[in-house]
């Protein structure tokens, strides 16, 4: 009896413990809906060390709930790990990223490759216009250029119209470059990830052009040179 009992005991805690989580996911759930009816949540994750809820939402960005959903914080999550910080809120971005195939982007590649850039880009930008023609360089240091298509002006628009017709082109690296040097880029239509990549850029805090991801997680909104880039790649 004694065993049986501890066994009921045991399944009942268990239980217990998971109606815990769902009602704390379900309330954080309502809650968010409630609060910013213009996002979808995209997904809802119990954080082990702090007790918080990563709320991942569709186009928008990563918050970390109180289980009650009374509270939330939008931005990085740091654990601190004795003198070291480190970004969890950059590596869960940078693992979204990693997961889609490099046959999705358009990837200028180093010979001898050290290290990798996701660089969420716009045709019509004129500092990723720069970025571009520091591509080579880029290359030359050691570092494969990975672009991703985040039109600023949404789905739908000319710039959008403009990178499917890169990504759908017979030469899609080339076709990059001329669309950059202010070249019109032909019509062109198949199935692309334009639009994904767009949503993609939204839900990890793509503002602007160029994002620039590294390939340990750090996220820099903006241009820098080759050689900063190179440095922040400890190249």
């Amino acid at each position: 009896m004694g065993y049986v009992a501890k066994s009921v005991s045991t399944v009942a805690l268990t239980l217990i413990g998971m109606t815990q989580v769902q009602a704390g996911e379900q309330e954080v759930r309502t809650a968010v809906a409630n609060a910013l009816p213009q996002y979808a949540v995209e997904s809802i994750e119990e954080h082990s060390g702090s007790g918080l809820y990563v709320v991942t939402l569709d186009n928008g960005p990563i918050l970390h709930v109180t289980p009650d959903g009374e509270y939330f914080v939008a931005g990085d999550m740091f654990q601190i790990d004795g003198k070291n910080l480190i970004n969890e809120t950059e590596q869960k971005k940078l693992a979204k990223i990693e997961q889609l195939p490099e046959s999705e982007m358009i990837v200028y590649k180093a010979e001898n490759e050290k290290a990798h850039i996701s660089v969420f880009t716009d045709i019509s930008c004129g500092y990723c216009r720069m970025l571009h023609k520091e591509v080579e360089e880029l290359n030359d240091l050691g570092i494969t250029v990975r672009y991703l298509a985040y039109p600023r002006a949404g789905v739908g628009s000319e710039s959008y119209n403009q990178m499917v017709n890169i990504w759908c082109s017979d030469d899609p690296k080339q076709w990059m470059t001329n669309a950059k040097l202010g070249k019109e880029v032909p019509d062109n239509k198949c199935t692309n990830p334009v639009a994904s990549q767009f949503r993609l850029g939204n839900s990890v805090g793509v503002r602007g052009t160029p994002s620039i991801i590294l390939d340990n997680g750090k996220f820099i909104p903006g241009y820098l040179p080759a050689q900063e880039l190179a440095k922040e790649l400890n190249l």
